[in-house]
């Protein structure tokens, strides 16, 4: 049953360094490099998998910039999307389980 809430998790199969406030990323899939700004690298950064969007625009983007939680959640939306696509973030409507190297393994052996 969905609870109509988004999840987003940081893809494994990327590289990412912060750099001041901001953070270069670069695809595992396709070598893209990607550059994040200040609001999308807070976003990034809370991508646990655990936490809903909703609650880490709440919490963080709206708490830390000068944004209407509308135009924070219509903007968060977009990126995650866009990030989804490019492979750099799994979204989920459910908790993502953060995968163990003892799991990794086994999803490799089957």
């Amino acid at each position: 049953m969905s609870t109509g809430k988004r999840y987003v998790a940081r893809s494994k199969q990327i590289a990412a360094r912060r750099l001041g406030a901001e953070t270069m990323i670069m695809s595992g899939r396709d070598s893209t490099l990607f550059t994040l700004n200040e609001v999308a690298t807070v976003i990034w950064e809370a991508a646990d998998g655990s936490t809903p969007l909703d609650e880490i625009v709440a919490q963080r983007v709206c708490a830390e910039f000068d944004v209407t939680p509308e135009e924070a959640q219509r903007d968060a939306d977009i990126l995650v999307e866009e990030m989804k696509g490019h492979g750099i973030l799994v979204v989920s409507d459910a908790p993502i389980a953060a995968v163990t190297p003892k799991r990794a393994a086994q999803q490799g052996a089957s």
